[in-house]
């Protein structure tokens, strides 16, 4: 369908977007983005993809009004829609743009411009495609999961532990999930001497899952706990044989 006018409120970006990026961008520009309800925004901070459509428009006499359909894919596997209206208040004036959390709030908000009631108007049939993850996904615990992240590396004791980059990495995460990973090496000679291995997988910000390795055992002089944390599960396993050759 052929649309005899020019839009400028919704111009896709020379290269893709971050569903961060877009709402960052969205909001920015809607004069009431303060209103919106802080929970709806908290779940939008874990998005994995986002979409972007024209879903109406109404334009007579130089006065004109276009409302969008801004829709996200989050971490659980729901999607969360935010409808912007674009509108200006006199004929050449700048657009003004404001968003709502639901088609009733817009349908209000739509009300009160005035725009005569002979206008032409259409609706566009809206199709969204959020492109599902790469990869099945792993069921995560939304928490403050960069702060576990910091904790966790914090407490390891080994020279080799991750660095900074990986520590940048996860600063960003905003779900993760704990499991234990079984198959110990063998064990002898001090007795309660114990090996776990865990794997903390993290979702970040950007959509993409990281795992780092915990290694927890006793091969210390007072028998007491140790933490050693690595990058992959073959880096953790080894550091486990070498503990247990230690005692073997």
């Amino acid at each position: 369908m052929s649309v005899p006018y020019e839009t400028a409120a919704y111009e896709p970006p020379d290269s893709p977007e971050s569903p961060e990026e877009h709402l960052a961008r969205l909001l920015g520009r809607a004069l009431n983005s303060f209103e919106l309800p802080d929970e709806a925004i908290q779940r939008l901070d874990c998005a994995l993809a986002h979409d972007g459509s024209l879903h109406s428009a109404h334009h007579s006499a130089g006065l004109h009004r276009e409302t969008y359909r801004h829709t996200w894919l989050l971490a659980d596997g729901s999607a969360l829609t935010l409808w912007e209206l674009v509108h200006n208040t006199t004929p050449g004036a700048e657009p003004q743009h404001e968003v709502y959390v639901d088609e009733e709030e817009l349908r209000t908000a739509t009300a009160r411009l005035s725009l005569p009631p002979d206008a032409p108007d259409f609706e566009l049939p809206v199709t969204v495609e959020l492109l599902p993850p790469p990869a099945p996904r792993n069921a995560y615990l939304p928490d403050d999961s960069a702060d576990h992240a910091r904790r966790l590396l914090r407490r390891a004791e080994n020279t080799d532990r991750p660095g900074a980059e990986t520590a940048a990495l996860l600063a960003t995460a905003c779900a993760h999930r704990i499991t234990q990973a079984f198959g110990r090496p063998s064990r002898a000679g001090r007795p309660g001497l114990s090996f776990a291995l865990y794997e903390h997988a993290f979702l970040l910000g950007d959509g993409t899952e990281m795992s780092v390795w915990e290694v927890e055992h006793t091969v210390t002089p007072d028998g007491r706990h140790m933490c050693e944390v690595y990058v992959s599960e073959d880096a953790a396993r080894d550091a486990m044989e070498r503990r247990a050759a230690q005692v073997s």
